[in-house]
């Protein structure tokens, strides 16, 4: 017999066992059994507004060791004075994995365990039994009468969708895990706060719910609102109740679907995007509401077309369009193959940085745009390289060893070809980063809280659009006419675009004090160096007649002898610093705004004493921020209406992607830098959010704002 039964009041226990022979070192499932009679229940691990969830106090053998109780999925119980709890009705059973200890003596044990629970119908009543069941330890497994009926309950478990991997899952074939997500929809009313949770399932289903696991930091209540769904998706509102504290950034439970006799649920954690203080009629930037899937993806085309006028990104474009200057007399066939080999190039690259936001998600952190230039090797590399592609466009050396200086179109193209095509939509992609236009900046905001198929999605269109004028310049030959005739004056262009290029690199290498100290002088000494052995060996090895092994060797022995002594010894360049401060983003005129340093704690403490704040998230490295700084805030006008309303203003400084501010983006809808608040000074007040392009009016009118509120 698998279990001996035990009475108690309108609930009958019972302790089932799916074996009654076991060897050491095996896991044993046990169930515990509660038949209840017609219409009473008993309650599920959150009872809900009322109630008690059903208790297992074990009373097991040395060697045994019970694992954590596996519940199956509740109904939902509506009572007259609106208190909803969630229960189970006739009979359920609660399992749990035991395990059994390698070095356990063969031979005959009893199982024993304590049983708890609420039994209600009108009134309720607590009760309690103590069941057992007898286990053989042997040399072989023998399974139990009961043990398809466990098997049956282990079906009847939620299914893992949160990544987590329980001791128990349902043997379910030929489902697919829906992905779910969830966001914030709306503001704080009566003490509580909507959200919207959304996945595909199918369009007819009878229900769609959520229940929430319980918790001391919120309460998410019991009705639920079906919504309106397109694209194959579900959508359900629930309101959230905040106990303690902030709103909360993840909510665990169930989501339950139905379609005809078929009831499924998931166990998920959701993490809610958005922000989870903002209230109606304040201007928000539009990365923080839910944007359609085409909107979306025009913004993302829009933002990469508009990367290729940025700044960052012009060195390469000019080379690119020198090179379809030298393209203009080859073969169609030849410059299409060029166009798209840039474009594959630029794809690449943009699916590299989806990876690296996908493998960051993945492990549990936060992804932002831009991170990449927060590495402090990365900046070390990426400002060698670019100091590199400079002094070749100088003359000081070849890439290609053994090559001479063109004298003709044709010859340009030819030493580039398709590897140089490539390399340059993978150096484009790079710099491209650091430079998020406005219209980037929606499209990758809702990017980073999507799913794995929708940023890659997303990526990828903002690389068609990055790419996309050289595709169509290199399809359509005929209007290549209208840009100059090939000649000498290419190759004096040539030399021009070294120029901004180098002023990249000194752009690059300006990043770097922020992690290094002092220390970063020594990369300036390197590049020095670096500049010395490429002339040494473009001068004496590629174009010298004679002693050519000397110039290879010198350039050789100084550009090691720089690397050991200045990157390595006195750089330190993989193991930078970690006691600075966090940059210089402090550091204004004597007669500019008076920047704090940004903490939460800080801005609540400057709320409370009765003070609107100001809160500019920048970094070093984000030229969008260095532009709103100068002509949006930095300007005699805020200064003056800051005085006017005693603001504080509060600066976060991101350039070394500290972990608070990553989050404090992430709560904002943001994926990256810049973000600019505006906070009244009545502490319960939400933020004004400002948008990614600032103009002086924006600033003054939320100051404004701010001031009235």
């Amino acid at each position: 017999m698998a279990g001996m039964r035990l009475e108690a009041a309108h609930t009958q226990a019972q302790l089932l066992l799916g074996s009654k022979a076991a060897r050491a070192g095996d896991t044993v499932l046990a169930g515990v059994m509660l038949r209840m009679d017609a219409k009473w229940h008993t309650y599920w691990r959150n009872p809900g507004a009322s109630g008690m969830a059903t208790r297992i106090d074990w009373d097991l053998p040395p060697g045994f060791e019970p694992g954590e109780i596996h519940w199956p999925v509740p109904k939902k119980l509506y009572a007259e004075d609106d208190l909803t709890t969630y229960v189970y009705y006739d009979q359920v059973v609660l399992l749990v994995p035991i395990r059994l200890a390698p070095d356990l003596a063969p031979g005959p044990r009893t199982l024993r365990a304590k049983v708890s629970w609420l039994e209600c119908e009108v009134a309720c009543l607590p009760g309690d039994a103590t069941v057992e069941a007898p286990l053989t330890v042997g040399s072989e497994s023998e399974p139990s009468e009961s043990a398809g009926l466990l098997n049956e309950w282990r079906n009847k478990l939620p299914i893992p969708a949160d990544g987590s991997k329980p001791a128990l899952t349902p043997e379910v074939t030929g489902l697919t895990v829906p992905e779910f997500t969830a966001r914030w929809d709306g503001t704080e009313k009566d003490g509580l706060r909507p959200f919207v949770i959304e996945w595909g399932a199918p369009a007819d289903l009878s229900e769609a719910d959520f229940l929430p696991f319980a918790s001391d930091d919120y309460e998410v209540k019991a009705e639920t609102e079906r919504l309106s769904g397109d694209g194959g998706k579900t959508r359900i509102r629930k309101q959230v109740k905040r106990l303690g504290g902030r709103w909360p950034d993840q909510i665990a439970g169930l989501v339950i679907q139905q379609t005809g006799p078929e009831r499924r649920a998931f166990q998920v954690q959701l993490t809610l995007q958005g922000s989870r203080d903002l209230e109606p009629g304040l201007p928000v930037a539009s990365a923080l509401s839910k944007p359609s899937l085409w909107r979306v993806l025009v913004y993302a085309f829009l933002g990469g077309l508009i990367l290729n006028i940025m700044p960052c990104v012009l060195p390469v474009i000019a080379l690119k369009i020198l090179g379809f200057v030298g393209q203009a007399r080859e073969e169609p066939g030849r410059v299409r193959v060029l166009g798209l080999v840039y474009a594959v190039g630029v794809t690449v690259s943009f699916l590299v940085l989806a990876a690296m936001v996908i493998g960051v998600k993945a492990a549990g952190h936060k992804a932002g745009w831009g991170m990449q230039f927060g590495n402090p090797q990365f900046l070390v590399l990426l400002t060698v390289l670019i100091t590199l592609v400079a002094l070749n466009l100088f003359g000081l050396f070849e890439i290609t060893p053994g090559a001479r200086v063109m004298d003709a179109a044709g010859n340009l193209a030819a030493k580039q070809g398709a590897a140089g095509a490539f390399f340059n939509g993978v150096l484009a992609t790079i710099l491209a980063t650091p430079c998020t236009a406005p219209f980037l900046g929606v499209a990758l905001g809702f990017a980073f809280t999507q799913s794995t198929l929708m940023i890659l999605l997303i990526f990828v269109v903002v690389a068609l659009g990055l790419a996309s004028p050289y595709v169509v310049l290199s399809w359509n030959p005929a209007w290549l006419k209208f840009l100059p005739k090939p000649g000498r004056w290419m190759e004096r262009f040539k030399v021009a675009m070294g120029f901004p290029m180098l002023g990249t690199a000194v752009w690059l290498y300006s990043l770097t004090p922020a992690h290094y100290g002092p220390r970063a002088w020594w990369l300036a000494f390197f590049l020095v160096l670096l500049a010395l052995a490429a002339w040494t060996f473009g001068e004496f090895f590629q174009r010298g007649r004679s002693r050519r092994s000397l110039g290879l060797a010198v350039a050789i022995a100084v550009l090691l002898a720089g690397y050991l002594y200045a990157v390595e010894r006195q750089l330190q360049w993989r193991s930078p610093p970690l006691n600075l401060e966090a940059g210089t983003q402090l550091k204004t005129s004597p007669d500019g705004i008076d920047w704090q340093p940004w903490s939460r704690e800080a801005v609540e403490q400057a709320r409370a004493a009765g003070h609107p704040v100001l809160v500019d998230f920048t970094a070093d490295w984000c030229l969008t921020c260095q532009a709103n700084k100068k002509f949006a805030l930095e300007i005699p006008q805020v200064r003056a209406k800051l005085k006017e309303i005693n603001a504080v203003a509060f600066l976060g400084d991101y350039t070394r992607l500290p972990a608070n501010i990553t989050e404090e983006l992430n709560r904002y809808g943001r994926a990256g830098v810049p973000l600019v608040l505006v906070f009244p000074a009545k502490p319960d007040a939400p933020p004004i959010v400002l948008p990614e392009a600032l103009t002086p009016g924006i600033v003054l009118d939320a100051l404004t704002r701010a001031a009235q509120s």
